[in-house]
């Protein structure tokens, strides 16, 4: 019951919550009424960082959300030309992150990560189609247990500025495992080979847990 009312904070938000203490420490000293308010953004900067245990399923034919969010997206399109994937056929589905979901990102099958290619960009709102293609972002292809490729893209955001990858080129992944994180608002794109879509449009997602796709 702790663990669901105070989860684990991932290690990029320690030192937010540190300057979210001594500006509501500053403020409170100036009044109150504005110390409440920087208590208010302190509980706001813990929850934005916060990274809880999920259940995963475990089961190489279904594809997991890598992101908390809602769905926005769900059509076939041509693969990330950035990846050279740009006259492969894809089914794609992307997921908006709001500033108040989990921005934890999570690897949607097992399987081994083959590439992963960062290109900056502009902070558009990640909702918007350009954001794809315009936005800062950072692509992980993954091979799949079927040799399968499964195409993750972090998206920076409006307020987004640091896109954090945690895994390494060649580094062997199981379904649900973390890979990073974005700061502030943002969204992920899944794109993917050989599965069914089981999502629509306006479905909200939990990271590691619902089930986007099926063999």
């Amino acid at each position: 019951m702790f663990t669901k009312i105070f989860p684990k904070l991932h290690s990029e938000g320690y030192k937010f919550i540190v300057i979210a203490v001594i500006l509501t420490a500053i403020l409170y000293a100036l009044s109150n009424f504005l110390g409440l308010i920087g208590l208010v953004l302190t509980i706001w900067v813990y929850y934005f960082f916060r990274d809880p245990e999920r259940v995963i399923i475990d089961d190489n034919d279904y594809l997991v959300s890598p992101a908390d969010g809602e769905v926005i997206k769900v059509e076939e399109v041509h693969g990330p030309k950035e990846l050279g994937l740009e006259n492969k056929k894809f089914n794609k589905i992307s997921i908006f992150m709001n500033v108040f979901d989990c921005h934890v990102n999570r690897t949607p099958c097992s399987g081994i990560i083959e590439e992963i290619l960062y290109k900056p960009g502009k902070f558009l709102n990640a909702s918007f189609d350009k954001a794809s293609e315009d936005n800062e972002r950072n692509y992980f292809r993954i091979k799949d247990i079927n040799n399968n490729d499964v195409i993750l893209v972090q998206i920076a955001g409006l307020v987004a500025r640091r896109i954090v990858c945690e895994v390494n080129k060649s580094q062997e992944l199981k379904q649900g495992d973390r890979i990073g994180m974005i700061r502030f608002g943002s969204r992920a794109d899944v794109y993917y080979e050989n599965y069914k879509p089981l999502v629509k449009i306006g479905q909200r997602a939990i990271s590691g847990e619902t089930l986007l796709a099926k063999k």
